[in-house]
């Protein structure tokens, strides 16, 4: 969570996003995975709606548990929920943090092109965007993985935006 947070901050710096906006991005960033390492009888309580998707439950339990605990943005409620499938109605802190979880420098995989990527973030975020989910898509179809009803949503709303 910390590098994400710290690269969206580096981001949020980089494109003079107000002081407020800066902070609901890293909000989501120290959201995003609280829950990634739950207990499965717990994210099955908090998220059971997400049964068919074991692995995705972590964000939305973390955004149940979040607006328990008194979190009120609902940008920043969508982008911890959706952060690993995308959300056709994301603000600037759930794209962020999409850019962000996926391009984060502790990844292991493809470790200089996501660097170059997230170099790029700040000049291009939108085009950035769409790489970032062509690549997600095009993996899980690599793979023979299903594409969720909200990540086709997403898809079509990025390639749409005129931006």
């Amino acid at each position: 969570m910390e590098r994400v947070a710290a690269l969206t901050e580096t981001w949020a710096t980089a494109m003079h996003v107000s002081p407020a906006e800066c902070e609901r991005w890293m909000r989501a960033a120290f959201l995003h995975d609280a829950l990634r390492d739950a207990e499965p009888e717990l994210l099955a309580e908090l998220a059971p709606e997400w049964s068919h998707v074991p692995k995705l439950r972590h964000g939305p339990a973390a955004a149940v548990l979040a607006e328990r605990d008194g979190e009120r943005d609902r940008g920043i409620l969508a982008a911890v929920r959706f952060h690993s499938i995308g959300y056709a109605d994301w603000d600037a802190a759930g794209r962020m943090l999409y850019l962000a979880d996926y391009l984060e420098p502790g990844r292991p995989a493809r470790r200089a092109e996501h660097q170059a990527l997230a170099a790029r973030v700040p000049g291009e975020p939108e085009a950035i965007l769409r790489e970032v989910a062509r690549e997600r898509l095009a993996w899980a179809v690599q793979r023979d993985r299903p594409i969720l009803p909200q990540t086709i949503r997403f898809w079509n709303a990025i390639v749409s935006d005129p931006s």
